[in-house]
C-alpha cells in the first residue's frame, strides 16, 4: 500500500513538473530511423525504440505507390514488453488524482489543436485523403480528447441512502487495468483517439496498435501526449499484423479491446478476445442506404448525397454508398451523375481535390472488380471512374467517382461493401418497399431518409433497424457527449464506441455508520476532501 501511494505521489509530481509552455516541437526523428527509407520505431515505457524484428512492411504514399517508410512486425518479446509497462504503470496512474489526470488531457488537447494541420499532413502523405479531410479526421479524434476532460462528472458513482438502518449504498467507477486498441487504415487520428484518450483518464493504461499501413499520426499523438504529462508506461506502442491482434487477444493481463475494421477482422477479434474473457467491442462494416422522397428538397439532398458518398473517396464505414430513390425522385438520376462528375479527383495534398486516391493497389483491384460484377449482373453504369488518370500521378491508387442504377438486391455490389468511391442506386415505388430493403440488408451501422415530411421521417427513423439514423443528415456520425454505434452485423459487444464503459467496472460498497463511526467518516471525508482541493490548488 505504502508503494503504492508513493507511485502515485511520484506521478502527481512529474505532471506537476510538466512546463505551462510545453514544447509542442516535434521532430520525426524521435519516431522514426533516419535509415534511407525511415522505419517506424515502437513507442514502450515511454521511449522510442527500434525495434529488434527482422519483419517489415513497407509503407506507401497511395498517390504514387512510392515506399516512404517501413513499419515493423513487432516481436513478441517487444510486445510483452509493451504490456509489462503498462501493467507496471497501472498501479500508480490509477491512483493518481482524477483531477491530475485531467490536466494532462486538458493540455493534451491544446497540443493536437497546435500541431493539427502536421498530423493532418502525415495523414494525407499515409493514407491519401484530402488535406481538408485529414483535418476533419483529427477535428473529430480531438472532439473526443475534449469530452474526456469532463471526467470528473462523467466518473460520478450513485448512491442509495438507507437501504435498511443505518446503512447506505454506494457505487464506484474504477479502471479495469491494462486496454487495448486495435485501428484501421480510414481514420488514422480519429479513431485512435476514441480508443485511448478516455480509457487512460478513467485511469486505464493502454496498448495501441495503429494500422501498418498508416503509423504516423499515432506516433506523433503519443509524443505530443508525452509532452502533456503522461507518466511513461501509461500509453505503449506495437505494430504489426496477425501475430500482433492474436498476442492482443490472448494476453491475459489485456482486460479489454476496442476494434474498428472490417467484419472478416472484427467477428475473429471479437471471439477470441471473449473466448479469453476479455471485454471486446468491434464495430465493423456497413452498408449504409440513403432514401430519397420524392417531396425532399431536391438541390440540398443531391448535394449532400454526393458529398456522402464519395467523400472521402468512399473509405469511411458511414459512407452513404447506397440511394434509394422512392417514387418520383427516380427522374433525379440525371442530376445526380452531373454532380458527381464535377469532383476532382487529384493527390489528396493538391488544392482543389474533392477526392484523392484509395489506399492499395489491391484496394483499387477490389473495387473495379465490384463495380463490373454490377454490370456482368445487368446493372447500369452511368459514371465510371475505374479509368481516370490523374496528370503526375499515374502510378496512383485513382478510382473517380461511380454510380450504377437498376442494381438489386441480389447483385454483388449490392451486397458487398464496396469501401471506395461507388454509389449504387436502387428504385421503388413507396416507402416501405424502401423499409424492407433497409432491413433485409444485414448490415445496420447507419442509414438516412431524405424528406419534407415530418410523418414519413418519424415512420422511417422508427421502422428501420439501424444503429444510426439521419433525418436529412446524411452522415449520423455520434458524437462523443451522446454515444451510439451500428447494430445487428455491423457491431459486435454490448457497449457503446465513445462510452467510458468499455475500461471501467463498478463496485458497490455497503456503508453502516453507527454514531460514534458516523462522527469519525464525517471527519475523516472531510479531511481527505480538504487535501484534495489543497492539492488540486497546487497544481
Amino acid at each position: 500500500m505504502a508503494a503504492a501511494v508513493a507511485a502515485a505521489a511520484a506521478v502527481r509530481t512529474r505532471i506537476l513538473q510538466v512546463s505551462s509552455k510545453v514544447n509542442s516541437t516535434w521532430y520525426p526523428a524521435s519516431y522514426f530511423s533516419s535509415s534511407a527509407v525511415p522505419t517506424v520505431k515502437l513507442f514502450i515505457d515511454g521511449k522510442f525504440v527500434e525495434s529488434k524484428t527482422d519483419k517489415w512492411i513497407d509503407i506507401h504514399n497511395p498517390a504514387t505507390n512510392e515506399v516512404i517508410g517501413r513499419v515493423p512486425q513487432s516481436t513478441k518479446a517487444e510486445m510483452a514488453a509493451a504490456v509489462a509497462a503498462c501493467k507496471r504503470a497501472f498501479p500508480a496512474w490509477a491512483d493518481t488524482s482524477i483531477l491530475s489526470r485531467q490536466q494532462v488531457l486538458l493540455r493534451y488537447q491544446q497540443l493536437i489543436k497546435e500541431n493539427l494541420k502536421e498530423i493532418a499532413r502525415l495523414i494525407t502523405m499515409e493514407q491519401g485523403k484530402t488535406l481538408a479531410d485529414a483535418e476533419g479526421d483529427v477535428f473529430r479524434g480531438l472532439q473526443v480528447v475534449e469530452h474526456a476532460c469532463s471526467v470528473t462528472s462523467l466518473m460520478l458513482g450513485e448512491t442509495m441512502p438507507s437501504i435498511t438502518k443505518d446503512m447506505d449504498l454506494y457505487s464506484y467507477r474504477l479502471p479495469l487495468g491494462v486496454c487495448a486498441g486495435i485501428a484501421p487504415f480510414n481514420f488514422p487520428a480519429m479513431i485512435p483517439l476514441w480508443m485511448f484518450p478516455m480509457a487512460m483518464v478513467c485511469g486505464n493504461t493502454f496498448l495501441m496498435k495503429p494500422s501498418e499501413r498508416v503509423p504516423g499520426a499515432t506516433m506523433l499523438l503519443a509524443k505530443l501526449l508525452q509532452d502533456s504529462g503522461a507518466p511513461d508506461g501509461t500509453l505503449n506502442i506495437i505494430h504489426g499484423q496477425h501475430e500482433a491482434v492474436n498476442f492482443i487477444c490472448d494476453h491475459p493481463d489485456i482486460k479489454a479491446i476496442s476494434f474498428v475494421g472490417s467484419n472478416q477482422a472484427g467477428e475473429y477479434i471479437f471471439e477470441r478476445g471473449s473466448r479469453n474473457g476479455k471485454r471486446v467491442q468491434a464495430n465493423m462494416g456497413a452498408k449504409n442506404h440513403g432514401v430519397v422522397m420524392p417531396d425532399a428538397n431536391k438541390e440540398n439532398t443531391l448535394n449532400q448525397l454526393v458529398g456522402a458518398a464519395f467523400g472521402a473517396a468512399g473509405q469511411r464505414c458511414m459512407a452513404l454508398s447506397t440511394a434509394i430513390l422512392v417514387g418520383e425522385a427516380k427522374k433525379w438520376l440525371p442530376e445526380l451523375v452531373e454532380r458527381a462528375k464535377t469532383l476532382q479527383v487529384n493527390a489528396g495534398d493538391q488544392p482543389g481535390a474533392d477526392l484523392g486516391p484509395l489506399i492499395t493497389p489491391q484496394a483499387k483491384e477490389r473495387v473495379c472488380n465490384l463495380i463490373d460484377s454490377g454490370k456482368q449482373e445487368g446493372a447500369s453504369i452511368l459514371l465510371d471512374g475505374r479509368k481516370i488518370k490523374v496528370k503526375g500521378y499515374e502510378n496512383g491508387n485513382f478510382v473517380g467517382p461511380t454510380i450504377i442504377s437498376n442494381v438489386k438486391p441480389s447483385m454483388t455490389c449490392y451486397k458487398e461493401e464496396i469501401f471506395g468511391p461507388v454509389l449504387v442506386v436502387l428504385e421503388t415505388d413507396t416507402l416501405d418497399e424502401a423499409i424492407k430493403i433497409v432491413n433485409d440488408n444485414p448490415y445496420g451501422n447507419g442509414t438516412a431518409i431524405f424528406t419534407t415530411n415530418g410523418a414519413t421521417a418519424r415512420k422511417y427513423s422508427h421502422m428501420v433497424d439501424v444503429g444510426q439514423v439521419g433525418v436529412n443528415v446524411p452522415i449520423p456520425v455520434p458524437l462523443p457527449m451522446f454515444s451510439f454505434t451500428g447494430s445487428r452485423s455491423s457491431f459486435r459487444g454490448d457497449t457503446n464506441f465513445y462510452g467510458k464503459q468499455v475500461t471501467l467496472e463498478v463496485e458497490f460498497s455497503f456503508l453502516r455508520l453507527h454514531k460514534g463511526l458516523a462522527g469519525i467518516c464525517y471527519g475523516v471525508l472531510s479531511a481527505l476532501f480538504l487535501g484534495l482541493l489543497k492539492n488540486r490548488f497546487k497544481s
